[in-house]
């Protein structure tokens, strides 16, 4: 639905507060009879003012100078008196030439803008028209990842704005104005999202989705009760391939020493790190805790699905571990 700005200057003449009724004219208040009046056929910027005396050409004129533009933005409408955008006009001059001028005449009403004051009308509608660009999220949705639809923004070509105001008032038109913006792209798509890691504890299965769409499905093995894979969303901050092993600080590795890469190395042949300090994805030579919550918080995998994943994944792939 069109959305309309209204931005008028209404100048109320004869009337008092409380709605009281305008005094009716007297024949003191008619110009006098013999009041000189303009030339048959005269005009001032098109408007017709033959036959009419100063002051009821006057009266006409700035009328007829008071329309307002019409702006158009994309869905939004304004109209905005002349007034409001620095535009004045020289009435009187052009009145008192027209009293002289020769039956038929068209006379021009010159009209002075001071640019400032349009700049400065146009910054302020930029306010309420300009709106940044917003990016895809990443998020789950039931345990799935969902990702936003992103929304570009928009910013007012206030340059040419300004331009085309003051043109049009100077020339005294009152066509139509389409003010034009800039289309701001938003940094992050949906399309650029690729790989995306959910890991659902109970269940010691990974799984593997292309943006928002399934991909794989791994059989793991997740933490023990008294070392649990951390719940919450991480991402994937180093990748090793053939990995040593360093025991961590903790009771359960005091004495142990590094493991060179090998048949026996506990991590397998590739390590995914995480952000959650001292836990990543990994191979394990152990096939049969797959399956089981029998890890000191790692994520192990078969080799081979350890190997594939290194391959499908970079730095940064986001990583959700839910407790399902």
């Amino acid at each position: 639905m069109n959305r309309f700005l209204l931005l008028l200057s209404v100048v109320v003449a004869g009337m008092t507060l409380g709605g009281a009724i305008p005094a009716v004219a007297t024949p003191a208040d008619a110009p006098p009879a013999d009041a000189p009046t303009i030339p048959d056929g005269v005009t001032i910027a098109g408007t017709a003012v033959g036959g009419m005396t100063s002051d009821a050409a006057t009266a006409a004129i700035e009328a007829a100078f008071a329309q307002p533009l019409e702006l158009t933005a994309r869905k939004t409408r304004v109209l905005v008196t002349p007034d409001l955008v620095g535009a004045t006009a020289d009435v009187q001059g052009a009145v008192t030439a027209a009293l002289t001028a020769p039956a038929g005449t068209q006379l021009p009403l010159t009209v002075t803008v001071d640019r400032t004051v349009t700049t400065a009308f146009i910054a302020k509608l930029a306010k309420r028209l300009d709106h940044k660009p917003v990016n895809s999220r990443l998020m789950l949705r039931h345990a799935r990842p969902f990702i936003t639809k992103e929304k570009a923004g928009a910013k007012l070509d206030q340059k040419t704005a300004v331009r085309l105001i003051v043109a049009a008032l100077t020339a005294n038109t009152r066509d139509r104005i389409t003010l034009t913006s800039k289309t701001l792209r938003p940094s992050l798509t949906r399309a650029a999202f690729g790989a995306v890691i959910v890991i659902h504890r109970r269940e010691n299965r990974l799984f593997l989705y292309r943006g928002m769409r399934s991909w794989r499905v791994f059989s793991v093995a997740t933490g023990q009760t008294a070392y649990p894979t951390p719940l919450g969303r991480f991402n994937i901050v180093v990748k090793w391939r053939n990995p040593w092993w360093y025991p961590p600080a903790s009771p359960w590795a005091k004495g142990q020493q590094p493991i060179p890469p090998g048949p026996n190395n506990p991590l397998g042949t590739r390590w995914m790190g995480l952000s959650a300090p001292g836990v990543g994805i990994h191979g394990t030579p152990s096939d049969g805790s797959i399956g089981y919550s029998v890890s000191h918080g790692c994520i192990r995998m078969h080799i081979p699905d350890a190997e594939w994943l290194f391959n499908h994944v970079h730095l940064g792939t986001p990583v959700f571990i839910v407790s399902a």
